[in-house]
């Protein structure tokens, strides 16, 4: 499951959700969103994000040997179902690879930045080119 910005005439409108393994896009969040919660200038499309954000996690818990979750942020830790698909993937005893955004707080986040089996990285302009061949390695 990937997210990515949706841009429109070179300014970001929102976000797009991606199930990765099957090509599935949905709206994480944009700006003419009309219900959902709210993160600054986006509404979260909660649908979207059960279906196709923690749909993908739950498929990948089913079927493949390494999760790969970008991202964990505060706009999907509104969604139930977003939450409880990362809390399986955690403990499915499966390799999960995942990104936190800096900004993310809440149960889900603090039981995920202090399970000791975790291991966490920092992103920063130094080492985030030579972070594919760290995790790989780390992986194998």
């Amino acid at each position: 499951m990937v997210s990515s910005e949706i841009r429109e005439g070179g300014n970001r409108v929102g976000f797009e959700v991606t199930d990765v393994s099957t090509g599935r896009r949905g709206v994480l969040a944009h700006i003419h969103q009309s219900r959902g919660p709210k993160v600054g200038k986006y509404t979260v499309n909660l649908e979207d994000l059960a279906t196709i954000g923690a749909g993908a996690i739950r498929e990948a818990v089913r079927t493949v040997d390494i999760i790969v979750i970008d991202e964990v942020g505060p706009m999907e830790l509104f969604s139930r179902e977003f939450r409880e698909a990362v809390e399986e993937a955690v403990e499915s005893g499966k390799t999960v690879v995942g990104t936190i955004h800096y900004r993310a707080r809440g149960g889900l986040i603090d039981g995920l930045r202090s399970n000791p089996d975790a291991k966490i990285i920092e992103i920063t302009l130094d080492n985030r080119e030579g972070l594919p061949k760290t995790i790989a390695e780390m992986i194998l």
